[in-house]
């Protein structure tokens, strides 16, 4: 933890090339409206997460978020957000990727030898389909990552009891039976509906809440 309103991992911190946040709740900005309005008041600051992590906030590329598997390849920024996709892939250097949670588990991939990296929306519907599989197949086929290599990261997100289904455990099921090393694969165990001062929940605060940007770039 650097500050009250982000944090980040020891197993990414370790890849200087990559750089990584996940931003928390923000004290300050009223979060009590639906997802299109919440997303619009945070976006300035999210924004400015990007710029202090070294990135230029108009290369920043995000999810239009549907609750599926899809995940895009992408070599540039798009002109707005991807559509029909819950994941992007990259290797682009200089582009920064992002993922908006509110107990749904975002998923840090990173290959250091490739250079490919992604970030994935990964929640009941999306645990169930095998997105992180999916994205970890797609590194290897776009970029040449050997799964061996990639290192997984899981922020915070809804588990039991709180939630009836354990999809953090899906995903490292997932994940190890697509080839991740258990050394490689890291889970915080920090469930979004423990502290509402720090993290928003969508099941605690019945969908009137803000959303947890998990971010992902590499200098270039």
């Amino acid at each position: 933890m650097h500050d009250q309103t982000w944090m980040n991992f020891p197993l990414l911190e370790a890849l200087p090339a990559f750089k990584h946040r996940f931003t928390l709740r923000h004290p300050a900005i009223d979060v009590d409206a639906e997802r299109a309005e919440v997303v619009a008041r945070l976006w300035a600051w999210h924004q400015s997460q990007t710029e202090e992590m070294g990135f230029s906030s108009d290369q920043l590329c995000i999810a239009e978020q549907v609750h599926g598997k899809g995940v895009a390849v992408i070599r540039d920024v798009p002109s707005g957000a991807v559509p029909q996709v819950d994941g992007i892939i990259t290797a682009t250097p200089g582009l920064i990727i992002g993922i908006y949670v509110a107990d749904c588990g975002a998923i840090y991939l990173v290959d250091p030898k490739s250079g490919a990296f992604g970030v994935l929306h990964s929640g009941k519907k999306g645990s169930e389909l095998g997105i992180a599989a999916e994205g970890i197949r797609l590194m290897s086929d776009h970029f040449g990552s050997r799964p061996e290599d990639i290192r997984v990261q899981l922020a915070p997100c809804i588990r039991p009891p709180l939630y009836e289904v354990d999809f953090a455990n899906q995903i490292r099921e997932s994940c190890l039976a697509a080839g991740i090393s258990p050394e490689h694969y890291a889970d915080c165990g920090i469930c979004t509906s423990s502290d509402l001062s720090r993290y928003y929940s969508y099941r605690v605060e019945k969908g009137r809440t803000g959303r947890m940007l998990a971010l992902l770039g590499c200098l270039a």
